[in-house]
Order: C-alpha cells, then structure tokens, then sequence
C-alpha cells in the first residue's frame, strides 16, 4: 500500500454492539439498523493475528474491481488497483487438463466464458457433480491451457450488469502465475508490495482427479517468494483440510477459512465423514479450532449482521467479539452495490440492476469491527473505510 494507506492497526471492535451469548444465524425481530457512529467503538483484541501492513478496514477487490468490468480478469484486477483496494482477490484456483492453475470463480466456464461460441468445443460440454451439485457445462479440467486461452472471458450475470457486456471477449482467462507477474510488476511500478487474494476452489473434488490445487500453488508462491509469514497475500478456502495442508507445504502467509451457511458441511468434512457443520464453525470452540490453522475468517454479511424473513437489516451478532476473542480476524463477503444484492431496506426502487444504498450499509458493516470486506465495487467501500481509519 502507499504510505497514505499505512496507518497503525486501528481498533474498531465495536463489542458495545455485539451483545452476549451465542452467533445469531437468522434474524427474527426488528429491522433496525446498527448506526454506531465511530466514537462508539471498543478497544480491539491484540492478540487478533490480522496481517500487520494492512490498514483496518482494509478493503478486497472481489474478484477484481468486478462492479466494472467482468471478474476475473487483467481488467478487472487492474482497476480495483487503479480504485485504491488494498487487497485484490486476483485468483479463484482452478486447474487446466495439463497442471496449470488459471483465475475462474468455478470449474465450469459456461457463464465466464464464450465457450459455447466455440464450435471445436461442442462436444466438451458434460454434466458433472461438483460437491453435491449436478451441474452441466463446460470444465477447466477438460482443457489444456492452450485451449482455455483461445477463449475470452465475459460478463456473468449480465441481466444485473448489462454495462459490464461492453468488455466480452475483450480480456483472455488469465493464469495465477500471470497474476505474479503482474503483482510483481505493479508491485515495482508503485514502489510497495500488491497484496493478492487466491481462493483455493473445491479442492476435494479437485484432489480426486488427480489435480490437487495446494501443491502447484505452494509452489508457485514460493518461487515469488510469496509463501512466508509476511507475504503481501492471503489464501482462502472453505476447506479446512486444504489450509492445513498448506501449512504442511511450509506456505506461512495469512490464511482465511471461508465459511458457508449455517446447514452446510465443508466438502473435506463430508468426504472424512466429520458431522460437524458451518454452525459448529461459528461457535466460539468451533472459531479456537480453526485458528489452529488460519489466521482469519471470510463469513457471509448476514452471518455479521442478520436479517430477518423479509430481508430487513437486524442486529450484529457476536461473530467478530468471538472470533476477536479467538485471535482470527474477519473479512466477510461480499458489499455489491445493485439492489438484488442488498438488504431489503437499502434498495432504491425496483430495479434489480439499480444501485441501492450500498455505502449506508457499508457503514453499517465497518461498524461491527471487521477487519475487513470483500467488495464487487471497491471505490463504494473504500470510502467508507477511509471515514473510519480517519477516526
């Protein structure tokens, strides 16, 4: 980060608001909104092992700056940059046909990519189940990375984003050892270290094809000397099993065990048959358990303030005091600025596709105490951060 991003780790817990007992899952009761103002914060554990060069809160470009310009992409990555994130999620793991892993949010490429347009193609589509869920489409394990780069990348909803339509088939899907190359050059360029964001996607089911994801990402974050304790770089998966090998593999940065809803067994739990669930994983003992292995968490934003049946913003639940307490740090997803993606009481109109109230909620959220947040439009949020690092 440039100097003007560098201020100490600041302490934004805001515990007057988290209340006791046990992490609340659903919102029943009233749709008020939190309105902390941030005198009302409370002193933040020290011991929270966040990454130390990062300011709190620190923002993620979610996929990029994909608000603007279709995920996953140099375009994308570039303009969350140009926006000021101070992390970008430059990377959703997969693996080619051939070993190489490449930045899509899943393994089948349908809605990504313009793989339907490409007739030498046809007959790759396939019907598979990824984690429990049939799904039938394109996949990168079915390519070669000579393949995949005759392809171009597109907008995934563009029912939501018809103006990110402008750039399909503009940009080709890029390689995570590109996104080191690129990092190490904007790194230079700027004259500070690019934190980067990979997420390592389904690495159970990856692993019983024989294309385990954790082994060519260790080394590939070794060779650009990104696998040490102080690496500008955080690892996430929603598997706990892949974290942890990491850790086997000598990989030391920062990693952040992502988190599903409540009901849901991680994929590595229901292949060992552990019963445990995302609700188990949330309790304060399940929250020391994980920071074992990992240094933070990556919820879900209702799991940080509820809802209720409606979709009306409820209370803060005791998420970031348990896992401040824990030592881990937060970074839920994901602010979008459309009203579809926003709670029922921040929307602005009809339309799905119309920006809602997305910087009121963002407050909102920094006001809990997280740590940090995963953003589609990454300059929305780093307004609201930079009004809290100022105070």
């Amino acid at each position: 980060m440039d100097k003007r991003q560098e201020p100490g780790r600041r302490t934004v817990l805001a515990a007057a608001a988290l209340g006791t007992g046990a992490v609340v899952l659903a919102g029943a009761g009233p749709a008020n909104a939190v309105g902390l103002k941030p005198s009302d914060r409370a002193a933040r554990p020290a011991a929270v092992r966040g990454p130390e060069r990062l300011p709190v809160p620190f923002v993620v470009g979610h996929r990029g700056a994909s608000g603007y310009r279709p995920e996953h992409t140099f375009g994308a990555y570039q303009l969350a940059l140009d926006m000021g994130a101070d992390v970008i999620e430059a990377g959703d793991l997969v693996p080619t046909r051939d070993g190489h892993l490449v930045c899509r949010h899943e393994p089948d490429i349908s809605t990504t990519t313009d793989v339907a347009d490409h007739q030498q193609f046809a007959g790759r589509k396939t019907t598979k189940t990824v984690d429990g869920e049939k799904i039938t489409g394109w996949f990168t394990e079915d390519f070669t990375l000579a393949e995949l780069k005759s392809l171009r990348a597109k907008e995934r909803i563009p029912h939501i984003r018809q103006h990110n339509t402008l750039y399909n088939g503009y940009w080709e899907v890029p390689t995570f050892e590109e996104v080191l190359e690129w990092a190490e050059r904007e790194g230079r360029r700027r004259e500070r270290p690019l934190w980067i964001c990979p997420e390592i996607k389904h690495p159970t089911y990856f692993r019983k094809l024989d294309l385990g994801i954790e082994e060519p990402l260790a080394k590939l974050l070794r060779r650009y000397g990104r696998h040490t304790a102080h690496a500008p770089n955080l690892v996430q998966s929603f598997e706990p099993s892949s974290l942890e090998r990491l850790n086997e593999l000598g990989v030391q940065c920062s990693k952040v065990l992502l988190l599903d809803e409540p009901s849901v067994r991680p994929a590595d739990f229901v292949e060992s048959g552990d019963p445990r669930t995302t609700a188990d994983l949330l309790r304060p003992e399940g929250l020391k358990w994980i920071a074992d292995f990992a240094q933070g968490i990556g919820p879900s934003l209702t799991q940080i303030i509820t809802q209720d049946a409606q979709g009306r913003l409820g209370k803060p639940t005791t998420l970031v005091r348990d896992a401040h307490a824990a030592g881990l740090f937060l970074t839920p997803y994901t602010l979008r600025n459309e009203n579809s993606f926003l709670p029922l009481d921040f929307r602005v109109g009809n339309n799905p596709g119309d920006y809602g109230r997305s910087l009121a909620y963002c407050k909102e959220l920094f006001a809990t105490g997280i740590d940090g947040l995963f953003s589609d439009d990454p300059d929305t949020a780093l307004l609201a951060a930079e009004e809290f690092r100022r105070h």
